[in-house]
């Protein structure tokens, strides 16, 4: 259809996921914008132009993640065998509460509580995945209301059991070798092979004789560390891995390098 010939715009907001199970904000536009005020629920926007002839097939929209910053709250979940229990800071009780858990969009969760409550108990998790769980607020308690009028309190991450990485980092060099230090490189774990909160890598480095076993533990966030107080003329094997609460998952393939007789230190 020719832009000149559009009357106009249908867009529809759907909440995800949506237990109401009420139809869609329906919202008839003429500009081709418009401004939506929502919260850290994930939604579904679908956009169709309409004339004279009728409506067009529909453009479909997720919502993509928003950080979470600046909210008025903190979540903290606590497992309970195959529930958690849901607490908040600060202290707040708006006439309505919405919350939402799931791993992803396409399986989150959605409870409603209307009446005055200091803790929420949440089931369907299961062990080694990493959950999303937001709460929100609305002063109206009527489902299709959550749409316009929910705010988001706050959000967290939680795992009902944590267990050890299953990967090993990726990509491991040695870069900047000189007689006395070597600089190590590697990939992160990817999230999803965490199966807890990663805490942090260890590397351990050995000397071709064995007469010199080390280790030394990083942050999670950091992939690189510059290995000192190396012997020079000497072969050297490096093997890193990633830990969480639960503990230590697999290392790498030993990775040589060997340190020069002469250069710089």
């Amino acid at each position: 259809t020719q832009s000149e010939q559009i009357i106009g715009y249908y867009v529809n907001v759907e909440r995800i996921p949506n237990s109401c199970r009420d139809s869609p904000n329906r919202i008839f536009l003429k500009d081709r914008k418009v401004f939506l005020n929502l919260s850290l629920a994930y939604y579904r926007v679908t956009i169709s132009a309409y004339n004279k002839a009728g409506e067009s097939p529909q453009a479909i929209y997720i919502v993509p993640d928003f950080s979470a910053t600046d909210l008025p709250g903190q979540i903290h979940a606590k497992h309970q065998g195959t529930s958690a229990v849901v607490t908040w800071t600060p202290e707040y009780n708006p006439k309505c509460f919405v919350v939402d858990w799931g791993t992803s969009k396409a399986d989150m969760h959605m409870k409603i509580v209307t009446t005055p409550t200091g803790n929420f108990t949440l089931d369907n998790f299961q062990p080694y995945k990493l959950y999303k769980v937001m709460v929100h607020a609305s002063d109206v308690c009527k489902c299709e209301s959550f749409t316009r009028h929910e705010k988001t309190f706050g959000v967290t991450h939680f795992y009902s059991v944590e267990g050890v990485p299953r990967t090993s980092p990726a990509n491991v060099t040695i870069l900047n070798i000189t007689k006395h230090s070597a600089l190590v490189k590697w990939t992160e774990i990817p999230a999803e092979d965490c199966l807890g909160f990663l805490r942090g890598y260890r590397i351990s480095y050995t000397d071709s004789l064995r007469k010199k076993s080390l280790a030394v533990t990083v942050n999670s966030f950091i992939t690189s560390y510059c290995l000192t107080g190396l012997k020079a003329k000497t072969i050297y094997h490096v093997q890193i891995s990633g830990f969480t609460n639960a503990g230590e998952g697999p290392s790498t393939l030993p990775q040589p390098f060997s340190t020069p007789k002469y250069g710089t230190v």
